[in-house]
């Protein structure tokens, strides 16, 4: 194929009124050649295709992005580059955006800074996972440092006031240190109710921030972008970390994603432009409780089964038999990858933590001493008692007349 300049040649000269064979002499080239570009510009042959770094590895980033719903380009590089991927991140972007879903149109909305150390936002997701066939679901726990944009989530069966606690706790343990203020949604296990414009706190949140001396706010009404940072850190959970995660029990999925937190908090944030890890040094966090004044907000209150067991996360955890808490309330809690469970301010039992729900966990001494039910003495029944029916009595009718002062004929004569 010409180049484009001696094309543009040979169209002046012909429009200069050249013959073909005096343009084929000017040009050095054949007349055949000439009258075939001037008669119009031949289709180029289609190159042959070069092999791309990318092929090996474009099924699997089909199934990530239509299947997983995996639309993170960075979270797609490093997986593909512990598969061996060797090309550049521009090259895996043009392939993956026309395989991306339409966007919705976004409204504007303000962003709002607060101070180092002033404000954490919570908040929980909905994540579902494949078991077996089966979609299951688990609860996600978010917390953002407003400041410095640290992130920390934690992973649950469960949403309720508890699990939320509990969450808060771990959160702060990862942060290493207090905010002045919790931002959490308008949920149950936080407000009940607005009174007018006062607040009516759930009893067992307010309580535990109250102790650790932490001031509990809502967003307004209707407008989640008042804890945009938490809602963008769900965001990205759901569309870099979630999609085609693999776990074992929540344990596993728990100790992933704190890895991958780490990895998030030490790569620089796309707002503030620093790395929130160098950003953290500057929040001013107040120290954590020590002691039970801490603990005790992990605790929860659990019934002891008549065969010595008691129930957490969907497991049975057995209790020694010496301890004769059969009906009563204990404390059970968790601490790492134990269950402590506690009674009148003692400790009882440590058990390892088994994230398996249906398992049961026997204690050692559970029935150390008891006797098997068949050989227990029964119980006394309840015993009634028959009598013998009254005998009547059978009277003349004149003692009843007698009784009652009444005079008959006979006696009046």
């Amino acid at each position: 194929m010409l180049r484009s300049h001696t094309m543009h040649t040979i169209r002046d000269l012909a429009a200069q009124g050249h013959s073909i064979r005096t343009i084929a002499l000017e040009t050095g080239l054949a007349r055949n050649t000439v009258r075939k570009y001037l008669r119009g510009t031949p289709e180029a042959a289609p190159r042959p295709r070069r092999p791309s770094k990318l092929d090996p590895f474009k099924d699997q980033i089909r199934t990530w992005v239509l299947t997983d719903r995996l639309l993170n380009c960075d979270t797609m590089l490093e997986r593909l580059q512990a598969r061996g991927y060797t090309g550049s991140v521009s090259l895996l972007k043009a392939f993956v955006h026309p395989l991306r879903p339409v966007r919705p149109q976004r409204k504007p909305v303000q962003r709002y800074e607060t101070k180092p150390g002033d404000q954490l936002q919570i908040d929980w997701g909905e994540f579902l996972y494949e078991q077996q066939g089966r979609i299951q679901k688990l609860y996600g726990f978010t917390a953002v440092l407003s400041y410095s944009r640290m992130r920390f989530t934690w992973f649950t069966k469960r949403c309720d006031t508890p699990s939320l606690i509990r969450g808060i706790m771990l959160a702060c343990e990862y942060l290493d240190g207090l905010p002045q203020a919790v931002l959490a949604d308008r949920m149950k296990s936080v407000l009940l109710q607005m009174d007018g414009s006062t607040p009516q706190w759930n009893p067992q949140f307010a309580d535990f921030l109250a102790s650790i001396g932490v001031t509990p706010r809502v967003c307004r009404p209707y407008a989640p972008q008042t804890k945009g940072k938490v809602e963008r850190a769900i965001g990205v959970i759901k569309s870099s970390f979630w999609p085609g995660v693999r776990f074992t029990d929540v344990d596993d999925l728990n100790q992933q994603a704190m890895a991958w937190c780490d990895r998030r908090n030490q790569r620089l944030h796309a707002t503030t432009r620093v790395i929130p890890l160098d950003r953290w040094v500057e929040e001013g966090l107040r120290p954590l409780p020590s002691g039970f004044a801490w603990e005790r907000f992990a605790l929860e209150d659990r019934r002891v089964t008549s065969d010595g067991f008691v129930s957490f996360d969907g497991v049975l955890y057995g209790l020694p038999a010496v301890a004769q808490l059969t009906g009563r309330m204990v404390q059970v809690g968790v601490r790492g990858r134990n269950v402590l469970v506690w009674s009148a301010g003692g400790l009882v039992v440590t058990h390892a933590r088994q994230p398996i729900s249906g398992a049961q966990v026997l204690h050692p001494a559970q029935f150390a001493g008891v006797p098997p039910a068949s050989t227990r003495p029964s119980a006394p029944a309840p015993l009634g008692h028959q009598v013998l029916a009254p005998v009547p009595v059978r009277r003349a009718l004149g003692e009843y007349d007698q009784l009652c002062g009444v005079v008959t004929r006979e006696r009046a004569a």
